[in-house]
């Protein structure tokens, strides 16, 4: 049972994980099996998150996946199964899901972010969260100080995904921004006839303005790599790699953003995964 959950996991991280399955993909055996049991997870409280469900019933789903972490051995379905499973392997704090809940339920809620500090937040719970999971498998020579690099490229991460979905968020009624941040640069966030993002003055330079503010997290964030083994290094280099490539491009032509979502091709990806790897050999 514990192997046929294993790879359930494995199948929806090759299929759903657009950007990490190139970082997992480096680890060995057990360690890539943990991780796509985390990521499956996480994938499952997020896809409630942003399905077409009634808030109602969004709300009931999320508690429900809050209750069965909570009770792990009582785990029948697959994917809570394989979790289980591996945070017998590995110390994975199963709480830091709890905080993917607190999250996504924040995202089902609605409302906008005041300030960044409000953001940091949010993306403590989303992102921040997700990093520190991986953390536990990766394994830090320092972990108290891991951890909160770990914490750091997470905020980085979801940073940059908040800007490649300014345009999607908006059409589904969510805003990211902080109005702090929109204030500061005159904006209003809208969408054309063409559902594109209109741009009256000062968007390009908040993209640009909130991509540098990202860019500093990426370095503390990255500081996490020299402390990991060469497998794991890899893994974590690659990941934060491809969001760091999508973050400078969207950077150097914040327009590429208003009218699509914007992403790294299949062999960008591979280059900085290969990149990653041989990196750390050298």
């Amino acid at each position: 049972m514990t192997a046929a959950a294993f790879e359930t996991c494995i199948d929806i991280t090759k299929t759903q994980a657009r950007n990490f399955s190139y970082g997992i993909r480096l680890l060995p055996p057990d360690k890539r099996s943990a991780l796509s049991a985390v990521y499956a997870l996480a994938r499952r409280i997020d896809d409630i998150g942003d399905g077409d469900l009634p808030v109602a019933e969004k709300r009931a789903r999320l508690a429900e996946v809050r209750a069965a972490v909570e009770n792990l051995s009582a785990a029948t379905d697959p994917v809570l199964v394989a979790v289980r499973e591996a945070a017998h392997r590995y110390p994975i704090p199963v709480t830091a899901f709890g905080e993917l809940v607190d999250g996504v339920q924040r995202d089902v809620d609605g409302g906008p972010f005041a300030t960044f500090e409000e953001l940091v937040t949010y993306c403590r719970c989303v992102a921040g969260s997700i990093g520190r999971l991986c953390l536990s498998i990766f394994g830090a020579s320092d972990a108290i100080v891991g951890a909160a690099y770990a914490d750091a490229l997470g905020i980085a991460l979801q940073q940059t995904n908040i800007l490649r979905d300014i345009r999607e968020d908006l059409q589904n009624g969510r805003v990211y921004l902080p109005q702090d941040d929109l204030d500061r640069f005159g904006v209003v966030l809208r969408l054309g006839p063409d559902g594109a993002l209109v741009d009256d003055g000062g968007l390009v330079e908040l993209i640009r303005w909130t991509a540098d503010r990202a860019r500093t997290w990426y370095d503390d964030g990255l500081r996490l790599v020299p402390l990991l083994d060469r497998r794991s290094a890899a893994c974590c280099a690659a990941m934060a790699g491809i969001y760091r490539r999508l973050l400078d491009r969207i950077a150097a032509d914040p327009t590429l953003v208003f009218d699509r979502r914007l992403s790294l091709s299949a062999w960008q990806k591979s280059g900085v995964a290969v990149r990653a790897l041989t990196r750390r050999r050298a």
